[in-house]
């Protein structure tokens, strides 16, 4: 039974001023792991905002909003997208689906929650 859906779409540009702005902005929204995964990428901000989109996918999934690192984004080898919750005990769900997709100006997320 799902549980909750949730889609968000951001502009690759404004992640990517809002890095450049304030450093700290990076810390404050995304986990070392995801800061490690996106830096090595050719487009870095394409994965970062990718990851945005993600988690305001999922706070619209919940239907409320938890601390940003407490949600981390993170590939298997194979390159599919997971999502995993710091605490997931708080949730009434018990599998995430999530789709993650990126132009050079967009990013967009899809995450289905199923109970």
């Amino acid at each position: 039974m799902i549980t909750g859906i949730g889609v968000d779409i951001i502009e690759v540009d404004r992640i990517k001023k809002l890095v450049q702005k304030n450093p700290r902005f990076l810390r404050r929204i995304f986990t070392p792991l995801e800061i490690d995964c996106c830096q090595n990428k050719k487009n870095k901000f394409q994965h970062l905002a990718a990851r945005f989109a993600a988690k305001e996918a999922f706070f619209k999934a919940i239907g409320k909003k938890i601390k940003w690192t407490d949600v981390e984004v993170s590939n298997l080898p194979s390159g599919k997208p997971q999502l995993h919750i710091k605490d997931p005990t708080d949730f009434s769900f018990q599998k995430i689906f999530i789709s993650l997709s990126h132009l050079d100006e967009y990013a967009v997320a899809t995450i289905v929650l199923e109970k």
